[in-house]
């Protein structure tokens, strides 16, 4: 069985989309768990609980990676990152039982991309996204690294590379606006507003 996630319910044909790599593919796993960290974007939510103005494709904010095994690592790069991410938020994972063209994402464990339409099979309505994440965790499906138990050699990375990403992104408004709200000491990159 192959799964994609979306916040939109009622869909009946999965189409592609234009993501991160540049050209229009839907995305699956073969790993139920591992889709149910695309029900929600940091940086979207951040920016519309905040009242950002913003038009057009959100930037996407993924702090996960695989350990040996493939087992999903959620990382936490701010205090409550999961729970501000993902309570509350609802969605829909959709199967497919058959890809006749799936390929296989050499950056993702068991990811495959369609460049075609795909029919959808089946459709599990998520209520909230973190319990179904914290249920993953408890059974070891994905693991959750919370911000407070991070080493401080990880957290020095985390501050660097924030930093990093900060001074790169100034063409990215709603991202800077998460980074800026997200990581505090931030607020010392930001260049300074005019008086009025």
């Amino acid at each position: 069985m192959y799964y994609h996630a979306s916040q939109t319910g009622g869909i009946q044909t999965l189409l592609p989309r234009v993501s991160n790599h540049k050209i229009p593919l839907v995305y699956f796993s073969t790993k139920r768990e591992n889709t149910l960290v695309y029900l929600s974007n940091a940086i979207e939510k951040h920016c519309l609980e905040t009242g950002y103005p913003h038009s057009g494709p959100w930037k996407k904010w993924g702090s996960y990676g695989f350990t040996k095994d493939g087992v999903l690592r959620l990382e936490e790069y701010y205090p409550n990152a999961t729970k501000e991410t993902y309570e509350g938020v609802s969605g829909y994972l959709y199967g497919v039982e058959a890809l006749a063209d799936a390929k296989p994402l050499a950056d993702i464990p068991f990811a495959v991309s369609s460049e075609h339409p795909v029919n959808v099979q089946s459709c599990e309505f998520i209520p909230d996204a973190y319990a179904a994440i914290l249920a993953a965790a408890a059974q070891g499906k994905i693991l959750l690294e919370r911000y407070e138990t991070l080493r401080a050699q990880k957290l020095a990375w985390i501050r660097d590379t924030m930093r990093q990403e900060y001074r790169n992104c100034a063409q990215n408004g709603d991202y800077r606006h998460f980074l800026l709200g997200k990581f505090p000491f931030l607020q010392q990159e930001a260049p300074a507003r005019p008086q009025q």
